[in-house]
């Protein structure tokens, strides 16, 4: 059997559409702003939210319990505090993606599967095993679920403004994770798989469906690499490393803006 169950699903219309989202959230209890961000930072982990969150006065709070940040002029906005794993990422994704959202980039943590990938280590993921349920009702099956080049490539630049060491590699993306098995992890080890996580898979499948740019970042905060699992969720590298992730996510979506902004468009006749 394969997956999803209906075989002929990729070609179906969903029942529920964006137009009924878009209605349902402006009946909600918080008035729309007048303007919403181009571009968005998505974050699971109550470390890098409390953070955000408790800088007040730079931001404003807008829809989906999204925070538009002040120093980016509120044209990046930052959603975070509402779990963790592929359906309840790509559920906010989808909100606001029906906004008008176009640009993202998931900023977490993940398990190393690489003896040299250590814990507070950045990665910047490049693609995703698409070992969930989520992206197979977006996108027909296939190993690897991709991240945006451009915004890729933008992560990278920044990255290295920043003088950071990091790491650019593939994720095993599960939502089972207690059911990640040792055979598993040593199969993606030989295969150089970097990392396991939770929700990258999901989101680039996604954003490929729906025709926005996703990219992801990961700090490390537990390794599966060796015999024993070795964890410090919730140590100083991890949410240095998360907080470094979001300068950086924040740097790229605002240079892309930017960018955008500046181009120049090509005259009449040109290229031949």
């Amino acid at each position: 059997m394969g997956y999803p169950n209906y075989p002929a699903k990729h070609a179906e219309a969903a029942f529920i559409s964006r137009s009924q989202v878009l209605a349902q959230l402006r009946e909600g209890p918080e008035a729309l702003p007048a303007t919403l961000p181009e571009a968005a930072v998505i974050c699971y982990q109550r470390i890098l939210w409390d953070v955000v969150c408790a800088d007040s006065a730079g931001t404003a709070k807008s829809v989906l319990g999204m925070r538009t940040l002040g120093e980016t002029g509120h044209k990046v906005g930052v959603v975070g505090g509402f779990g963790i794993g592929a359906p309840a990422a790509c559920l906010v994704l989808e909100g606001l993606i029906a906004f008008g959202v176009r640009r993202f980039v998931s900023v977490g943590i993940a398990g190393s599967l690489q003896p040299d990938i250590a814990i507070g280590d950045l990665v910047v993921c490049e693609k995703a095993i698409r070992d969930e349920g989520t992206s197979y009702h977006y996108l027909p099956a296939c190993r690897y679920a991709l991240a945006s080049p451009d915004l890729t490539v933008r992560l990278r630049n920044a990255m290295d403004k920043r003088g950071a060491a990091y790491r650019v590699g593939a994720s095993w993306t599960i939502d089972a994770p207690y059911r990640e098995t040792c055979a598993e992890i040593r199969q993606y080890q030989r295969e150089g798989v970097a990392t396991v996580d939770m929700e990258a898979s999901a989101l680039f499948a996604v954003a490929a469906y729906r025709g926005v740019e996703m990219g992801a970042l990961f700090t490390i905060s537990d390794s599966l690499a060796g015999e024993e699992w070795q964890h410090r969720f919730r140590g100083q590298e991890v949410a240095r490393g998360l907080q470094a992730l979001f300068q950086v996510a924040v740097a790229s979506l605002v240079q892309w803006g930017h960018d955008n902004e500046h181009a120049v468009e090509p005259s009449p006749g040109a290229g031949g």
